[in-house]
């Protein structure tokens, strides 16, 4: 947790460092700039990508629509390599595969806007949304006296300390996608949105903030150990799209029209 916090602070003083100051802005700007976007995302307990839309309300706020993938870490995984297959890790004890789908509606406000080339913009944004677990179980295949056979982890049967029977590696992942189980929930994500694109078209921005989830119930990701129905974790993100101007889309649709009459 600690390294990537430390991680966040260095990716944003970089940004904020390299692109503060910049040659004066000469584009015609859009003032009235919709934006739809996609985002890679590392969080503490995982990893995740996002597709946003952002409605203008005026000059300084947008409401946000926002659609989440992620996969979800236990924090107390630990990987192993395998002793019986060269170049095979797996982490000893998980039971299933928690992939995440979000959904939320949200507010971002621009703090500080930039004013040339190479400047920086600052948002703040807050969005909630119910959440869905879709939990796939993980198999292992094992050396069962000379012979691989493929079974779920079972803390009954498996001895943590002398790893018997021993674990060649991990299963083929698409095994277990008929035995999916599924956990609703609900979620919390806050934090800052640094922009930095030197196109008034195009956006670049780097994210940070916090995410504060809960399920109906705890999600059984471990066997060996305590599980959690609440998490709270910290994120970085870099967002990448384009800004949808309405009055060109507005007079285009009348164009279209007007041909179409006449």
């Amino acid at each position: 947790m600690k390294r990537f916090f430390f991680f966040c602070l260095i990716l944003v003083w970089h940004v904020v460092n390299t692109m503060a100051q910049g040659e004066l802005d000469e584009q015609a700007k859009i003032f009235y700039r919709d934006e739809i976007s996609g985002a890679f995302l590392l969080n503490s307990d995982g990893w995740g990508l996002n597709f946003r839309y952002a409605k203008r309300v005026d000059a300084a706020n947008k409401f946000l629509y926002d659609f989440d993938f992620a996969i979800l870490k236990h924090p107390k995984e630990y990987r192993l390599s395998s002793q019986y297959a060269y170049g095979r890790v797996y982490v000893l004890g998980k039971q299933y595969i928690p992939f995440i789908f979000r959904g939320s509606y949200g507010k971002q406000k621009e703090i500080f806007r930039k004013f040339d080339v190479g400047g920086i913009s600052i948002r703040r944004f807050i969005s909630i949304g119910p959440s869905v677990a879709l939990l796939k179980p993980i198999y292992y295949e094992i050396n069962d006296n000379g012979n691989v056979k493929v079974e779920k982890f079972d803390p009954n049967i498996f001895n943590m300390g002398y790893f018997d029977p021993p674990v060649i590696g991990r299963a083929s992942f698409f095994k277990g996608f008929d035995e999916l189980k599924v956990i609703p929930g609900a979620f919390l994500k806050f934090g800052l949105s640094f922009e930095y694109s030197k196109e008034d078209k195009v956006l670049h921005a780097i994210e940070v903030g916090a995410f504060m989830e809960g399920f109906a119930q705890k999600l059984p990701i471990m066997a060996t150990t305590e599980n959690y129905q609440f998490f709270v974790s910290l994120f970085v993100s870099y967002r990448f799209g384009k800004v949808l101007d309405p009055t060109v889309r507005k007079q285009k649709k009348a164009k279209k029209k007007e041909d179409f009459f006449y």
